[in-house]
Formats: structure tokens, C-alpha cells, sequence
């Protein structure tokens, strides 16, 4: 199996699509609706947005997204992971590495301080995948505010 990283630009539109798919995909999604492609096209315009996908056979067979954090203790940007996903067929096969690894020489070679990632605490998979990437796990409880619905 050959699989090939590559940063998506403005111009990916359609595979950035094919990404979000895996995701609803890989975590279940249940009656998603994609957002409009305008929405999407003006997302991956954005320089703070970054999105990194495997590619086997021009076929999208995993990825991930980021965006960058300015900050106020640093002059150095850092890069939020906020989503990654391997379809289920082709997990266990070192792709999530590859993106990582690939994102992390993108991020060090544009001046990017840190990158980091959450993960559930009862996901061991995601958990144990994180410390084989060199990832150095904190203790966190993440609160979130619901504040409006997508609209459908």
C-alpha cells in the first residue's frame, strides 16, 4: 500500500469534502448535513486553517484539520488538532502517523511554538495512538457552552 500525505489548499475543495466524509464516517455521524461549499471554500482560503489528508489512489482514506491559535505569552503561533480519522479498513497502518509527523515538520518549519490535541479519556485506542506519535498527554476536563444549533 503506497499512501500519500498532502496539505490541501484552496484549490482541494472537493477532497476536503471527501475528508469530512471519513469523518461522518469514522465517527459516526448521524444525520449530518454538510454545510454549504461556499462555507467550506472561504474555510480552507484561511491561512489558519490547515487540513492534511492520506491519500491512497487518489481515494481520500484519512486526515486530519488544525487551526492555528495566535497567542499573548509568545510571539509563536500554536496548532489545534481538532479533528483525525483513518477509515476503519486502513487503521493500524501507520496513516495517522504519517499525518502527524507530516504536520508536525509543516508546523516547525512556519514558526509554530507547540501543536496539541485532546482526546476522551475513555478512548485508550486514541489515547495510546497519541503517546506513539510523541505526544506528551496533560490532565484536562474540557467544559463546552452550547450556545446555538446549526442550522439544518
Amino acid at each position: 500500500m503506497t499512501v500519500e500525505i498532502k496539505k490541501l489548499s484552496n484549490q482541494d475543495l472537493d477532497t476536503f469534502i471527501e475528508l469530512i466524509r471519513v469523518f461522518e464516517d469514522v465517527f459516526e455521524m448521524k444525520n449530518f448535513v454538510l454545510p454549504d461549499h461556499k462555507h467550506l471554500q472561504q474555510l480552507l482560503a484561511k491561512d489558519s486553517f490547515f487540513v492534511f489528508v492520506a491519500l491512497e489512489n487518489n481515494k481520500v482514506v484519512g486526515g486530519l484539520t488544525t487551526y492555528t491559535l495566535e497567542q499573548y505569552y509568545s510571539i509563536l503561533p500554536v496548532v489545534y488538532i481538532y479533528d483525525l480519522a483513518v477509515l476503519t479498513n486502513y487503521q493500524r497502518q501507520g496513516i495517522g502517523k504519517l499525518l502527524i509527523a507530516s504536520l508536525n515538520v509543516y508546523c516547525k518549519e512556519i514558526g509554530i511554538q507547540e501543536v496539541f490535541v485532546q482526546a476522551d479519556e475513555i478512548d485508550d485506542y486514541a489515547l495510546d495512538f497519541y503517546r506513539a506519535t510523541g505526544g506528551t498527554p496533560e490532565k484536562v476536563v474540557h467544559f463546552t457552552y452550547p450556545l446555538n444549533t446549526p442550522p439544518v
